[in-house]
């Protein structure tokens, strides 16, 4: 088989694992310190860090053979699928000819289980050694972790690592039971909790090597502290193929993030597989389902919200409205909000109000009193806000979504003078 026909075969096998973002992987170009390759660059776009930097993935499996027979996945040993394998040299030179050709800036590499484990982690694991070691590629890797690797097996791929992932795949244990019997979700977690220990270690000797060179009657050390994923670990659950609902989904999140410090937790709906077992639905999970995971886990992460109160009390999420919409729209009685009065947390509620548009209407009303006609120079979205916000010059007709109210027809010209008011001032709105 050539390497165009296995190039074809891997990579629409990598489609169904969904994390494979770059956020949080450190700045590094070979312009500073030599070597192939960069993370600062941007180009096709298959994520994007928190900074705004587009990173583009190869994305494929080292092999599709697999010797676990898990139901949902294409690969599982017992499906009927066109099989192959690259070699390591193989996978290292196309992320070489990828990249010099600006096609990519980083490689994203999972793989079946072949012969065991720790046999196909120290695969995957040289490729990355190769790109780091003989190639000097600076670019992002993320390796997919076997479970149940070896711990030394951990500590080389987090040495050669961006980020590390291991897929929790379902929400409970009694889903994995049944889809997957091969896999073991307590030793998916113990492998989790290694890999956080060493990034927590690592960490550790990053701060005592900062306060060694910082203090001045002390020689400045030399060597650097040993590197472990910088960009952290992440992990992915299948939405749809087993009954748990949103509620159950939500809450293992939840219980990820506190135990074993994750950066992402990806969800992935089901779609229907060929040769599929009877126990897995028919029917492809729907994408607005996935969708309103991935917003109520922004909204856990960085709002404040808890996810037993954004949960409906049948234990699914709204697809008529997003998780924020619809809890403002259950509790109204916590609105309208004062957006000259209102604390952080409480304007971080308001639907439509993201986090840089509240930081600026927290720096905004320290040089005056909001109005209305403030609200375009800030950007906030009136058609989403005007149910749920109260100033000086408007309250709403009723209190919720689709508020009868409309701005002012002198809201632009208004707001050009509180333009020029807030230009004066030192306060920065990013």
């Amino acid at each position: 088989m050539d390497l165009k026909q296995k190039l074809y075969i891997l990579a629409d096998a990598a489609k169904y694992d969904a994390s494979c973002a770059s956020s949080a992987a450190p700045k590094r170009n070979s312009k500073d310190s030599g070597g192939l390759g960069s993370i600062e660059g941007s180009g096709i776009c298959h994520s994007y860090a928190p900074d705004g930097r587009c990173i583009s993935l190869l994305k494929i499996l080292l092999t599709n053979w697999c010797t676990y027979d898990c139901l949902y996945c294409v690969n599982r040993v017992s499906s009927n699928v066109e099989r192959a394998r690259f070699r390591v040299e193989e996978v290292v030179q196309l992320t070489l000819d990828f990249y010099r050709r600006n096609v990519i800036e980083g490689l994203f590499l999972s793989s079946g289980i072949i012969q065991s484990p720790d046999y196909t982690m120290e695969q995957v694991i040289e490729v990355a050694r190769q790109l780091r070691e003989v190639h000097g590629f600076k670019g992002y890797i993320h390796l997919k972790t076997i479970p149940d690797a070896s711990d030394d097996l951990i500590e080389r791929a987090g040495r050669y690592a961006d980020r590390l992932s291991i897929n929790i795949e379902l929400p409970t244990p009694a889903a994995m039971s049944q889809l997957a019997p091969e896999k073991d979700s307590v030793g998916i977690k113990r492998s989790m909790a290694r890999i956080r220990l060493k990034l927590e270690d690592a960490k550790e000797q990053r701060q005592q090597a900062s306060k060694v060179v910082s203090m001045p009657d002390r020689p400045a050390a030399r060597a650097k502290p040993p590197r472990f994923a910088p960009a952290g670990q992440s992990t992915q659950m299948i939405v749809g193929a087993d009954s748990s609902d949103d509620r159950s989904i939500l809450t293992t999140s939840v219980a990820l993030y506190r135990s074993f410090g994750l950066k992402r937790v990806y969800y992935s709906a089901f779609s229907p597989i060929p040769h599929a077992s009877s126990r897995l639905p028919a029917q492809a999970a729907p994408l607005l389902r996935e969708h309103r995971l991935y917003q109520a886990d922004w909204l856990m992460r960085f709002y404040g919200f808890q996810e037993s109160e954004i949960v409906t009390e049948g234990g699914m999420l709204s697809l008529d409205h997003d998780p924020k919409m619809a809890w403002a729209i259950a509790h109204p009685e916590r609105f309208p909000v004062d957006l000259n009065r209102a604390p952080r947390d409480e304007l971080l509620r308001v639907p439509g109000l993201g986090i840089k548009t509240v930081g600026k209407i927290l720096a905004a009303r320290r040089v005056r009193q909001l109005r209305l006609d403030d609200m375009a120079f800030l950007h906030v979205p009136l058609k989403k806000v005007l149910g749920f916000i109260v100033l000086p010059d408007y309250r709403p007709a009723r209190v919720g979504y689709r508020s009868a109210a409309r701005p002012s027809p002198s809201l632009a010209a208004n707001s050009q003078s509180f333009a020029s008011a807030v230009s004066q001032q030192s306060f920065n709105f990013g």
